[in-house]
């Protein structure tokens, strides 16, 4: 297992390095580094508007959402992976060639990402924080329960969605009894203390009164959460049959009022036949957000009046732009430059498809408004996290192209990224604090978005597509 796990390994970093070199990509958990100690150093001012409890809560939950991104790997069905990785030949994707079973690479496979994220991600941010520990005051073992807890916090959500998607592959039904079970756990829990369930996060509780007894308790429930995953993890068998009928023209005709109707149709018959337009909006999109809801909801009260409502739009906005790569992840765009077809056409029928995607969040945005009594704010929520959403996938096309899943690892594009969009959401985060009728504002983002895109168009058509 090792060898194929180190092999999974070099072949991760090779694939990133080869896309944007080995210097820019070895940058990006330097970055991470940098951003934490540097912001270490702002943590006794933002300790006047937001208490360190509060402060500590926020990391967390970042880095729970994150593991939660991240842990979706349940979906890798039989044609994710074929249609993804097989033209690229990864190791991922050779049970056929190699005496090995798929579930043992597939085992591989989630130890590899898991190690990967967490060198990427974790161990950068909470080197940053020790390391700045002796210049701030921080005595250094709270430093280090910081490092522990915020990995905690990253498997925990791995392995949660890792748990929730592996059942979801297997039965559907099941997978609402096990939601139906936590809700009602959840809630019990709620109703029988009084108090937000978010604050029994065991990452959280270890971090306010570390006991070795409460560390072994949290390791035992992420071991039996991994290996339940894997053993219910059941890859199709490539010689099994699925049988469609044909939907293909019909639905190209009701997107005859589209831009590229047949691509469009396409990508949407791609994220239907995987299952992934199910999977991808409960793993990617409504989990993250119900989880960032928890977590906001204990800050209500440093928040102006209706604010929580509004970060939490411009949150789903965000996350909402994600989307772009739901839609990219099918296919290899290597084979397409055979093709009379331009990469700004693939580009605009990718879009297409992220636009009619856009009522997913525009539905969950009022519907949160609704069930938080804010109803009478609903259309300005609505409209500033749609207009945030179209923007940071403007961003997202002109920096990544048709690989945004690969290119968000270059340092180079990961700091562009978050200058341009971390400007926008403070500008209209105020504004909503503000009044929140002000977030109507938001729509002059179609501009620069378009603008971002068109400009995308051209960059991409001077550049040969990537074979994945």
């Amino acid at each position: 297992m090792l060898e194929l796990f180190w092999n999974m390994m070099k072949e991760e970093w090779r694939v990133h390095s080869t896309m944007f070199g080995s210097l820019s990509f070895a940058l990006f958990p330097v970055m991470i580094f940098g951003i934490a100690f540097m912001g270490s150093f702002l943590i006794p001012l933002m300790h006047a508007s937001l208490p360190a409890g509060n402060l500590t809560l926020l990391v967390h939950a970042n880095y729970l959402m994150l593991g939660i991104m991240v842990g979706g790997f349940g979906l890798l069905g039989n044609e994710v992976m074929n249609r993804r990785f097989g033209q690229a030949s990864l190791l991922a994707y050779s049970a056929r060639s190699l005496p090995l079973s798929e579930k043992f690479i597939f085992l591989n496979f989630v130890v590899k990402d898991t190690v990967y994220y967490f060198f990427l991600w974790v161990l950068p941010f909470g080197l940053g924080y020790v390391l700045a520990s002796p210049f701030t005051g921080v005595p250094l073992a709270r430093a280090l329960l910081l490092l522990l807890t915020l990995t905690l916090s990253f498997l925990f959500g791995l392995c949660g969605v890792f748990f929730l998607s592996a059942v979801y592959a297997r039965s559907r039904p099941a997978l609402w009894l096990v939601l139906l079970a936590l809700g009602v756990g959840v809630g019990g829990l709620s109703a029988v203390t009084g108090m937000n369930p978010a604050l029994f996060f065991p990452p959280l509780l270890l971090h306010s009164a570390f006991t070795w007894m409460n560390l072994a308790a949290s390791c035992v429930v992420l071991v039996l959460l991994f290996g339940i995953a894997i053993a219910l993890f059941n890859p199709e068998s490539v010689g099994s049959e699925k049988i469609y009928r044909d939907s293909f023209a019909s639905l190209m005709q009701r997107y005859s009022f589209l831009p590229n109707p047949p691509l469009a149709a396409k990508d949407t018959l791609d994220l239907y036949r995987s299952g992934s337009m199910v999977g991808q909006t409960i793993f990617s999109f409504i989990l993250p957000l119900a989880v960032i809801w928890f977590f906001l909801s204990l800050l209500g009260p440093y928040f102006p009046p209706h604010g929580l409502l509004f970060i939490f739009a411009i949150t789903a906005g965000v996350i909402a732009s994600t989307m772009y790569t739901w839609v990219t992840m099918f296919d290899s765009f290597g084979p397409y430059a055979c093709l009379p077809v331009a990469v700004s056409t693939l580009i605009g029928s990718k879009l297409t498809t992220f636009s009619l995607l856009q009522v997913i969040p525009a539905l969950f945005i009022a519907a949160v408004a609704l069930l938080a009594g804010e109803g009478a704010y609903l259309f300005p929520a609505v409209v500033l996290g749609i207009s945030v959403s179209f923007y940071a996938v403007g961003v997202m096309a002109y920096l990544t192209g048709l690989s945004p899943n690969v290119l968000v690892y270059d340092v180079k594009v990961l700091a562009v990224y978050l200058v341009l969009v971390g400007i926008v959401l403070t500008v209209f985060t105020g504004l909503a604090y503000a009044n929140p009728f002000y977030a109507f504002a938001s729509v002059v983002l179609a501009l620069p978005a378009w603008l971002l895109i068109r400009k995308a168009k051209v960059k991409w058509d001077a550049v040969d597509p990537a074979g994945f």
